[in-house]
């Protein structure tokens, strides 16, 4: 799609299909190195594959945006596990955005950008295997033209020899607070409060589509709080749970909200 896409377009857009992920995420952050946007597409086990580079680059950081699509696979319709990509983005302490509906999958590819060249970090998109295999008209907004190669201010942290990886890594850490920040600030974490003690719902992703068609108008009666962002809004987390009798979790994958609320 993106070739045939990509012959129609001014400037073009360059579409390639690589020998593995691993393979593919390291020319995607070559790209990234040189100033440009790149976005890089897998399956759930492949990020397995691709697992080393994309450890390696949350450290050295990126230069151009740099988004990792991936599509996990719940219930296992065509690959070896149901693994949840969420903990592959905790674990490397970097975004993770999560749509609930083909409208989303585009306005937050093109958040994922920007968020990546704000924080100079990869980004990790997250679909699943009922969003990818769903169509639905989504209406576009004006291209943004593509990066200018440009060189980086310190090249020496793309090489992760252990003085420069001490000093990448610090960096990423010194991120974590801006990340928080932009997930409490996001429209996709949305929280909503009613009146008095209550129930309360978190959903996540596509499962906030199976949650209104379950409940629909019935859903009045909760506290609600829908997750697209993470790491996940803790201060909102706070105040849905300081308002609730009793949280229930509805997410696609494994328990990932779950665990993090059972912490608070």
């Amino acid at each position: 799609t993106i070739r045939r896409y990509a012959d129609t377009v001014d400037p073009p857009i360059k579409g390639l299909w690589s020998a593995n992920e691993k393979v593919a995420l390291e020319e995607a952050i070559g790209v990234s190195y040189a100033g440009k946007r790149v976005l890089v597409a897998m399956k759930h086990v492949g990020l397995n594959v691709a697992a080393d580079p994309f450890m390696n680059v949350a450290v050295s950081g990126a230069h151009g945006g740099l988004v990792i699509a991936v599509a996990d696979d719940p219930s296992m319709h065509s690959s070896q596990n149901e693994q949840d990509s969420r903990y592959f983005a905790d674990f490397a302490q970097v975004p993770c955005l999560e749509p609930a509906n083909q409208q989303e999958c585009y306005d937050l590819t093109r958040e994922a950008f920007e968020l990546s060249e704000a924080l100079r970090i990869p980004v990790l998109l997250r679909l699943v295997t009922r969003l990818a295999h769903s169509r639905a008209r989504v209406i576009p907004t004006a291209p943004r033209a593509q990066n200018e190669a440009n060189y980086v201010p310190d090249a020496s942290l793309f090489t992760l020899i252990p003085s420069n990886a001490r000093r990448a890594y610090a960096k990423l850490l010194d991120k974590q607070p801006a990340m928080v920040e932009y997930a409490e600030a996001s429209a996709t974490n949305a929280l909503t409060l009613r009146e008095g003690r209550r129930p309360a719902i978190v959903a996540s992703g596509v499962a906030w589509n199976y949650l209104q068609e379950s409940l629909g108008s019935a859903l009045d009666a909760y506290h609600l709080l829908r997750i697209g962002c993470y790491p996940l809004p803790t201060g909102k987390l706070r105040a849905l749970l300081d308002a609730s009798t009793e949280v229930v979790v509805v997410e696609e994958g494994y328990p990932f909200i779950e665990r993090c609320i059972s912490a608070q």
